[in-house]
């Protein structure tokens, strides 16, 4: 009986004795979750072709923005840069799905008749005279200046190839009742803005050009010749800048979903923002000014 007692016993204080083994062991930890923050990448949507101005490509300006605008929509930005007037054609021929130039009348011509959506200003700069420091004094009267041109009959490049620039002068020559082909000197390159300054370079010539692609052409470029600013800060000289979706009633085939997320997001305000530090750190000054949401 006592050996049975002694077993039961026994038994007993091996019983305790693993149990209290079994409460010094630690729990087994579970290992944490990785977290995946994985930023969702926009998916290839294909592409939206635009037709715009030299100047929007000579300034470098679009290269900038086109890696930009494919992270953020999703769409291959791809253009032609023309003039004004040739933009505007390919537009009303349904050859791009969205205009980015700068003729404000042009402009709303092209919408009154059916070709484009609406306008929205993006930004704008000015128009400057670039040339030899003499025999013109620098001023800020544009009028002033194409009047001792003609008078005096000083080298004058034209670009002549019915871009927004080309409107301008055309204008401006127009107003004052001047006739520029009564300059022997007077000559049209029938080019871009870039190519036009460097035609001026090599003739010494005065020329009317947008700012930004100056300020870029007179930093990048060799230039032979001493070009500065003549003439700049006439009110008449504003450059403003328009978009314009081409109207998807008239070519149903266009890409208008590009084109209004295009619009959209160069409207932005961090598009914005990003157009009105471009520039700064090469130039010292930025080559346009964003002005969406106005009435300009």
């Amino acid at each position: 009986m006592k050996k049975k007692v002694l077993a039961v016993m026994l038994v007993a204080v091996m019983c305790l004795g693993l149990a209290a083994c079994a409460s010094k062991e630690e729990p087994k930890k579970e290992e944490p979750k990785k977290e995946t923050e994985s930023k969702d990448s926009v998916k290839d949507k294909g592409k939206l072709m635009m037709a715009t101005t030299t100047s929007t490509e000579d300034t470098g300006l679009l290269d900038y923005l086109k890696p930009l605008f494919k992270e953020d929509t999703g769409w291959d930005l791809e253009w032609n840069a023309v003039g004004t007037g040739e933009a505007l054609k390919m537009g009303e021929n349904g050859d791009v799905d969205v205009v980015l130039v700068h003729a404000k009348a042009s402009e709303e011509e092209f919408i009154a008749n059916g070709y484009g959506v609406e306008r929205f200003p993006v930004m704008y700069n000015d128009f400057v005279v670039i040339g030899p420091k003499e025999p013109i004094a620098k001023t800020e009267d544009i009028n002033a200046v194409f009047t001792q041109i003609i008078n005096d009959q000083l080298p004058f490049v034209s670009r002549g190839d019915d871009s927004g620039t080309d409107k301008k002068e055309k204008k401006i020559w127009s107003e004052l009742g001047l006739d520029p082909a009564s300059d022997p000197n007077y000559v049209e390159s029938g080019q871009g803005m870039g190519a036009t300054i460097t035609m001026a370079d090599e003739q010494k010539a005065y020329c009317l050009t947008d700012r930004g692609t100056w300020l870029k052409q007179s930093k990048d470029a060799t230039l032979e010749s001493e070009l500065e600013i003549i003439c700049e800060g006439d009110k008449n000289l504003l450059n403003q800048y328009g978009v314009i979706a081409v109207n998807p009633e008239k070519y149903p085939e266009l890409n208008n979903e590009g084109a209004n997320d295009f619009i959209k997001w160069i409207c932005s305000d961090k598009i914005q923002k990003l157009i009105g530090e471009y520039g700064i750190d090469e130039y010292g000054q930025a080559l346009f000014t964003p002005n969406a949401g106005t009435d300009s």
